[in-house]
């Protein structure tokens, strides 16, 4: 149970999805579990566009995005935070100047930003398309042509089997291959070939899993199945046939600004030859036949996503359980250690302002993994794990989420020093510091390993410290638990950090 799971249920959900071309927000009410749609918005920033050449957004750029994003503000007044996401993609994934972005964003939203990694990207994708189709048996592959990466996967019903991201998207290239906005067959040619061979490690094993239909979603996908029906090659289903014949076409017309006489509207032109090109080397290396285009997309993925954790259908929580599985961790010990730590937490969590369902969320499977590493090795397997969790991909997870787990695990023994929160962003090393300690006390008072409920105790939190107090004659009782705590004394003090204990 987290901190906000006996909350009523909130009404409106709403999802933003900060892509590389467009910023898109969706906005819709929960009604006996299904998602109603009440209002879509979007507008092209090409935040994607305004990486310079040391990948740092420029300041227009940014200017662009908030300005988007404070119109989108109006709409979120007043809702609570766990029925708001807002995620960001390929452009913010490679921006080294991605943190500083994220926090203007955050103070012109009033909600938190969070990066997704590419498969994650992916999953979302997915899910947003499943539940916009029938529900059909049988695989099917979806295609979804970003501004900075596209994303193909292969699933059946709502469950993805396949997750890919590649670093190809119609911003990128449009600025390598079409950047005049002109249309030639070398050109064309070149971004086709680029294509496929970003194509070229997923082809054979895409292929072999093979799949009963293909769905395309998106900008980029929807404009070519409207030019296939405005040049009437096609009724809107994308066949290879009808994207050659549309490819002659391209190059005939030879410049993007023509595309408005096919009803391709002004802020889409530039783009469109970079799309076509990129679904192009994906008909010819995947060997798709015919696909057919789904409104849903990320933003919906995003909405079904919330729906699942207010229904208590959270995907994390079955990563988390996969990852127990996987790695053959002790979860008996990790739920006594988890059990110990929410009660430190509880006692603790206004003073040191950690009262946030997030905080009591990564407390919790920090210390359900804690020793995930230990199927890698003993020594240094608080590293390991720590490795282990900032670098796979997890379902349902963002970056930055997946950095504060592999913070917690990476501290939660031995020396507390500074290298722990190394390369975090340093507003948020205090937060993490606070639910370090916690962990760190939990897994001491549980070292014994015989699953103890946990003891009773009460802390006395200040800035920099904790007094701990146990019932008279416990720590009499536990000679190894008194000696571990008087290490945790000198550990913890490394930091600046006293501890002190009454009994």
């Amino acid at each position: 149970m987290t901190a906000n799971s006996s909350a009523t249920p909130p009404e409106l959900l709403a999802a933003i999805d900060m892509g590389s071309n467009s910023f898109h927000m969706v906005v819709a009410r929960l009604v006996h579990g299904e998602i109603r749609t009440l209002e879509k918005m979007g507008e092209k920033v090409q935040l994607g566009a305004g990486l310079d050449s040391h990948n740092r957004l420029t300041e227009d750029a940014q200017e662009r995005a908030l300005a988007c994003l404070s119109r989108f503000a109006q709409r979120l007044q007043g809702m609570p935070p766990a029925a708001v996401q807002v995620v960001g993609t390929n452009a913010l994934r490679v921006a080294r100047n991605a943190h500083e972005f994220m926090t203007r964003a955050e103070d012109v939203l009033g909600y938190p930003v969070e990066i997704i990694a590419g498969r994650e990207e992916a999953r979302l994708i997915y899910l947003g398309v499943s539940h916009t189709l029938s529900d059909d048996s049988g695989r099917r592959l979806v295609i979804d042509i970003g501004g900075g990466s596209t994303e193909f996967i292969i699933g059946e019903r709502f469950e993805p089997q396949e997750l890919e991201s590649l670093h190809m998207g119609c911003v990128s290239f449009r600025n390598r291959y079409f950047p005049d906005g002109k249309i030639t067959r070398k050109q064309m040619d070149k971004a086709v070939t680029h294509a496929e061979q970003e194509l070229l490690n997923i082809r054979q094993h895409f292929r072999s899993k093979g799949w009963q239909s293909a769905v395309g979603s998106s900008g980029s996908i929807k404009a070519i199945a409207s030019v296939l029906t405005s040049l009437r090659i096609t009724d809107g289903t994308i066949t290879l046939d009808a994207m050659m014949e549309l490819r002659t076409r391209l190059v005939d017309m030879g410049k993007a600004e023509k595309l408005g006489d096919l009803g391709v509207r002004a802020d889409r032109q530039s783009i469109f030859p970079a799309g076509f090109a990129i679904l192009m080397g994906a008909f010819q290396s995947l060997q798709i036949t015919e696909m057919t285009f789904a409104d849903g997309a990320l933003r919906e993925g995003l909405l079904y996503d919330i729906a699942g954790r207010i229904q208590h259908e959270d995907v994390r929580v079955r990563t988390i359980q996969a990852l127990q599985e996987r790695y053959h961790v002790d979860q008996e010990h990790g739920s006594a250690v988890e059990h110990t730590a929410i009660a430190a937490w509880k006692q603790v969590a206004n003073t040191w302002a950690l009262n946030t369902a997030i905080d009591e969320e990564v407390l919790r499977w920090a210390c359900r993994l804690h020793e995930i590493g230990l199927t890698i090795s003993h020594s240094q397997y608080h590293k390991h794990g720590a490795y282990l969790l900032r670098y796979s991909d997890l379902p349902g997870f963002s970056q930055q989420f997946q950095r504060d787990l592999a913070t917690l695990v990476r501290g939660h023994r031995r020396k507390f020093s500074s290298a722990i929160f190394d390369g975090l962003n340093p507003e948020d090393v205090p937060r993490l510091r606070y639910l370090c300690v916690l962990v760190r006390l939990a897994v001491l008072l549980q070292h014994p390993r015989n699953h103890e409920q946990p003891p009773e105790f009460r802390l006395h939190p200040s800035t920099n410290g904790l007094a701990l107090e146990f019932t008279e004659g416990w720590l009499d009782e536990r000679p190894l638990t008194l000696a571990d705590l008087e290490n945790e004394r000198d550990y913890l003090a490394k930091q600046n950090f006293t501890l002190e204990v009454k009994f």
